[in-house]
């Protein structure tokens, strides 16, 4: 039987047990969705390529960018400034090396302008070396 009634009192309610068609879920559509090949376990998840950031795998967790360009900007920003702050650092140890000896608080600015400077080379060079995931169309 297909159709019984509900056996609770004073209900009667008609129930159908036939299987009703599967609903079909529609995927919503976002700007900027594709699906991403990751560059580390090479499983395929979504991404928004519209927000400019690194994209983490949710299967294997590890942080990759998604398409060259990414990377390859980030890494010639952090270069560029790199680069300007070791300048700025060689300049000023150069130019305060004889005030240096009667102000030790100097050594603290050298320090910290190439400080500074290896961090932001160090993050070039994080973002030279990324993996990169692979667009591979959208959704």
């Amino acid at each position: 039987s297909q159709r019984i009634a509900c056996p609770r009192p004073d209900c009667k309610k008609i129930i159908n047990l036939a299987p009703s068609p599967p609903a079909t879920v529609a995927v919503p559509t976002v700007p900027g969705m594709c699906r991403v090949t990751c560059a580390h376990c090479h499983d395929t998840f979504l991404f928004n390529t519209l927000n400019n950031a690194l994209a983490r795998c949710p299967h294997c967790r590890k942080v990759s960018s998604v398409g060259p360009e990414f990377a390859r900007t980030r890494s010639i920003i952090f270069l560029i400034f790199g680069l300007v702050v070791l300048g700025i650092g060689i300049g000023i140890t150069v130019g305060t090396m004889k005030s240096a000896v009667e102000k030790g608080g100097l050594y603290v600015v050298y320090v910290g302008a190439f400080l500074v400077a290896l961090l932001l080379l160090l993050r070039s060079l994080y973002y030279c070396v990324m993996k990169i995931s692979l667009i591979e169309g959208p959704i």
